[in-house]
């Protein structure tokens, strides 16, 4: 079966943040993506958990799309790096029916 390379990525970020992820993601030409929610973790800040207490909530937003579609993602997102302490992550995968992305 025939694949071809896409970009995926990876963002783990605070959940108010979401509505400006989205749009940075419309904004680059991404077509979809999907919101899941982080319970925990560990990191370099230490741990953290969403105990629905301290508006700590994350979610981990994932999508599929072109090299140049994440390249300007990665440009559009790049102010928040640190200010918003986001986990940016890209990584080459080989799709099926790459078309659709």
């Amino acid at each position: 079966m025939h694949t071809v390379v896409r970009k995926r990525i990876e963002i783990l970020a605070d959940a108010p943040l979401l509505p400006r992820l989205v749009d940075a993601l419309d904004a680059s030409g991404v077509t979809g993506h999907t919101v899941l929610p982080a319970l925990s973790g560990t990191g370099s800040h230490g741990h953290w958990s969403d105990d629905g207490l301290t508006g700590t909530a994350k979610v981990l937003v994932m999508a599929i799309t072109t090299a140049e579609h994440a390249a300007d993602l990665v440009d559009r997102l790049a102010p928040l790096l640190d200010s918003h302490r986001l986990l940016l992550t890209l990584g080459d995968i080989d799709v099926v029916r790459g078309d659709r992305f």
